[in-house]
């Protein structure tokens, strides 16, 4: 777990903004978040009907539901399982900024999405480089052999080392 970065969590919270259009409530990232429904909003507005059911308030468990609701929904739409934050990293404020690299991962997601037009986060995504080499280019990578590739053992030798299970002197 490395340490928060706020610029990061700003960067977060704004695209989160853009995404709902409406302003977001003041406060610390992970409070902002916790409860679990902004996630939930936010991911029904990039696939409508994601997340069917979502409880506004309650107690701590149903709040917590919200999170893994917002979770399973974000996976299926293509963030990727080490991305993903556990639901006590953000309920309980143990790993937020696990919490902020799941939202950039999902934000990257959308870029897959030709449905989604809303606004983008973090660098493009990358497309197809094909390479095209030729039979005798793969050949001289395949067989060549590149030196010091093959070290050497000259010198190496376990003269001094004593036999089996015996200590090493100092």
């Amino acid at each position: 777990m490395g340490p928060r970065n706020p610029q990061q969590e700003r960067e977060v919270l704004q695209w989160v903004e853009a995404v709902m259009g409406e302003p977001l409530p003041k406060g610390d990232f992970g409070e902002i978040l916790k409860d679990g429904v902004l996630l939930c909003k936010l991911m029904n507005k990039i696939q409508p009907g994601s997340v069917k059911k979502f409880k506004e308030k309650g107690p701590a468990f149903l709040l917590m539901e919200n999170v893994q609701s917002f979770l399973a929904a974000a996976k299926k739409y293509g963030v990727p399982d080490e991305e993903v934050f556990q639901t006590p990293d953000l309920f309980e404020g143990r790993n937020l900024p696990q919490v902020a690299l799941c939202l950039f991962s999902l934000g990257r997601a959308t870029q897959k999405h030709a449905e989604f037009t809303g606004p983008q986060i973090g660098p493009k995504m990358a497309t197809k480089n094909e390479r095209n080499f030729t039979d005798e280019q793969t050949r001289k990578g395949r067989d060549g052999v590149i030196g010091l590739q093959s070290g050497t053992n000259s010198g190496a030798s376990q003269a001094g080392h004593g036999g089996m299970g015996n200590t090493r002197h100092m």
